[in-house]
């Protein structure tokens, strides 16, 4: 596994900025939970989908194809909760579910080694 540092960056700078984004434009008292729990999905699934390399082709295509998936998701998911009021527990147990599988997903990739 090899970290490219400036495609990193961009992704955890994107992801920052997307983040503050969301905190402004909830305004309800939740908005500091969404900002934080955004950063923390978006900037891994960016990190994953644009700044880290593989020691095998198949392997990095495949982690960048599902990172953007859940890039995208976790975006959505973010936006349906920043257009809404939402309680606490329920925005921790859909993205923790999300980030879950994610990582799920990407273990069982990498763990193929192909």
């Amino acid at each position: 596994m090899k970290i490219n540092f400036v495609p990193t960056l961009i992704g955890l700078f994107a992801s920052a900025l997307i983040s503050y984004g969301l905190y402004v434009v909830h305004v309800l008292e939740t908005n500091f939970l969404l900002s934080i729990g955004s950063f923390i999905f978006l900037g891994i699934t960016s990190v994953f989908g644009l700044g880290i390399s593989f020691e095998f082709q198949r392997t990095t295509t495949n982690i960048r194809v599902v990172s953007s998936l859940f890039f995208a998701l976790g975006l959505i998911t973010n936006l349906v909760f920043a257009f809404s009021a939402f309680s606490v527990p329920s925005y921790v147990i859909v993205n923790g579910i999300l980030f879950l599988a994610f990582l799920l997903i990407i273990y069982s990739i990498e763990r193929a080694k192909q």
